[in-house]
């Protein structure tokens, strides 16, 4: 299998130690898979890096699933982009020999919006994720079994674009599946800040 058949264009950073967990680093709107590689480095410098970049053009800015408008997705495409992504994740594993089961997301806004969708529609995918000013995706029917994954979510009590009690709906939607959820509020936006890094940075390092 060449790096063409996994189906995403992405990049991919090998460990500096063995036994390190992947970060797959999942973009916001308009970015790409170089978007969030420095956020990576200062998140895990020994971790191995995946970085996809999303297939859905809304005014030639890359996502990984159509919405219909700020704030209401479309949950066809977003279910058919999280199996999507998830069997790229999955063979991505088998192609540069990356441990499956040491698999953390980390995503920022649109990016964290299909994390978890991840972890609600194909739990086992992820072993943890990092979850940046993300609201509620969907809500499965059945709830699915997240047994107990790590979640840290970080968003902004003045965030314009995700109200407090999404935040709140995805934390106990999350806990409600199983996962242990880390929720943790900046005085911030919509905007990635250096507490969210480093909050984010901490937390990894106690899961590693």
């Amino acid at each position: 299998m060449t790096e063409a058949d996994l189906g995403f264009v992405h990049r991919f950073r090998p460990a500096s130690v063995d036994r390190a967990a992947t970060l797959l680093m999942l973009h916001g709107t308009g970015g790409d898979e170089r978007d969030l590689l420095p956020l990576a480095q200062m998140l895990d410098p020994q971790a191995a890096v995946l970085s996809p970049r999303g297939k859905v053009l809304e005014q030639g800015m890359p996502r990984f699933f159509r919405r219909l408008s700020e704030g209401v997705f479309d949950e066809d495409d977003l279910r058919r982009r999280t199996f999507e992504l998830a069997d790229f994740v999955q063979a991505a594993a088998d192609h540069y020999g990356i441990d499956p089961g040491r698999i953390v997301a980390a995503g920022f806004s649109n990016g964290a919006n299909i994390a978890a969708s991840l972890l609600l529609l194909k739990p086992g995918v992820l072993s943890g994720a990092i979850l940046f000013r993300a609201m509620v995706p969907l809500v499965p029917d059945p709830m699915p079994p997240v047994s107990d994954t790590p979640v840290f979510l970080s968003n902004g009590r003045h965030d314009p674009l995700i109200p407090a009690d999404q935040t709140e709906r995805l934390a106990a939607l999350l806990r409600r599946a199983g996962a242990t959820v880390t929720l943790a509020w900046q005085d911030a936006g919509h905007e990635l800040t250096r507490p969210d890094v480093e909050l984010a940075r901490e937390w990894l390092s106690v899961l590693a």
